[in-house]
């Protein structure tokens, strides 16, 4: 019988020094992956948000296009627990039996209402356009097209009045559910860091600040990726419309507004970006100035074991290095890309140390616990628990993306 199979853990687990025969690295990638995509999810809604409530209009041609992106994040968000989970079917229980005496129980109440709260503010967004849709498409014969017009009929839900007096309305609508969306998003994201904060018998993670830390790094990861989305596939459009000879006037304004549009995000993303590197420092600086009991271990694994993931990659590369890259005059296209694709890594790695690393030490404080990630699967536990795993987890939203872009189109610039 492999090790996979004899315990949960035991296959990418390695022990140094005094370990208790029964603990192992039992939370693995995909626990990683789990709060790393919730965040995504509230950090894109926020993004969505900061126009449809504050009224923020310079971030009105992105605004749409993170609403639909969040909710394509929504059902990846819960592939990270279904995978990990030894039997899948068990997640469900979660769904259908929400309550808040636990706070996995809790996940059920707080993720169909923020799916609740995601469709409803689309559905309002987008009536006007289903209803007009619905319209135009009647009179055409084509198979595709009679398809595409009984889609965006059952989408109007019978409600076809688009005067003038109606979309306001549908405006006053959107403004009310996104603002209640943004407390909903936080608390999303907020009780997973609730779920590593609460555990009293890791001395990493019981902090009263990680559930903070956590929707400030949300925030910052859902906005970077939507903008590196949204970067990714206008500038694939410019290149294949720069191919196919078209107007060269029209691509080289298409460019402008983009990189002013950009601009203009980059501001809310640094100030994000230094709320969540302020919180992780101010909880680094609190647990040596308290110098509490398990304070030796904590320092041991911070300073020495995982140094180069901590201080190097999540705070060097992820961190300091990106937000130079951002503050620099005369940004480009190119270079903002490259600072958020380290904004993303950065917050991955600061979900990575604390899943891993708070796992890291024995609970005996005299040994350690080293997790080695499975690359290439050789049975469905390590598919599931290493990197093709995690691979499959982040494509998904992307596909789902793909198709749900062919009926609600987010990228256009005028909405």
């Amino acid at each position: 019988m492999t090790p996979d199979l004899v315990v949960h853990g035991a296959a990418w687990t390695e022990k140094v020094l005094f370990v208790y025969p029964n603990e192992f690295i039992y939370w693995s990638l995909q626990i990683v992956m789990y709060p790393y995509m919730t965040g995504l999810v509230a950090g894109a809604f926020v993004l969505s948000s900061l126009y449809h409530v504050f009224g923020q209009r310079d971030l009105k041609e992105i605004a749409r296009f993170s609403l639909v992106f969040s909710a394509c994040l929504l059902p990846v968000a819960l592939m990270p627990l279904l995978m990990h989970l030894q039997q899948p079917l068990r997640g469900m229980h979660v769904m259908f039996t929400p309550h808040f005496t636990s706070a996995i129980a809790a996940f059920g109440i707080v993720i169909s209402t923020y799916a609740v709260i995601v469709l409803t503010e689309i559905w309002f967004v987008y009536r006007q356009f289903f209803v007009e849709q619905a319209l135009v498409l009647k009179s055409r014969q084509e198979l595709s097209s009679r398809f595409k017009q009984r889609i965006y009929t059952i989408l109007t839900l019978g409600a076809w009045d688009i005067s003038d007096k109606a979309v306001a309305i549908d405006k006053k609508v959107v403004k009310i559910v996104a603002g209640i969306g943004i407390p909903v998003a936080g608390f999303l994201h907020g009780y997973a860091g609730f779920i590593f904060g609460s555990v009293k018998a890791n001395a990493l993670w019981m902090s009263p600040l990680m559930p903070v830390i956590f929707i400030m790094s949300a925030v910052v990861s859902g906005i970077a990726l939507c903008m590196v989305t949204y970067i990714v596939i206008m500038e694939w459009r410019k290149f294949k419309a720069g191919r196919a000879g078209g107007d060269q006037e029209t691509v080289q304004s298409l460019k402008g507004a983009e990189i002013e549009l950009m601009t203009k995000t980059t501001r809310y993303l640094i100030f994000f970006l230094i709320a969540a590197i302020m919180l992780e420092l101010l909880d680094m600086i609190f647990r040596g100035y308290t110098a509490m009991k398990s304070w030796d271990i904590l320092r041991s694994v911070m300073f020495h074991k995982d140094f180069i993931n901590i201080f190097v990659l999540q705070y060097g590369l992820g961190d300091a290095l990106p937000f130079l890259l951002l503050v620099l005059p005369r940004l480009s296209i190119r270079r903002l890309t490259v600072a958020l694709v380290l904004v993303l890594f950065g917050v991955f790695m600061m979900r990575w140390n604390v899943v891993i690393g708070g796992q890291a030490f024995s609970l005996s404080f005299e040994g350690y616990m080293h997790y080695h990630m499975p690359i290439i699967p050789h049975s469905l536990e390590t598919y599931k628990e290493g990197l093709t795993g995690a691979l499959t987890v982040a494509f998904t939203p992307f596909v789902l993306f793909w198709l749900v872009n062919k009926i609600l189109p987010s990228l256009e610039y005028r909405t």
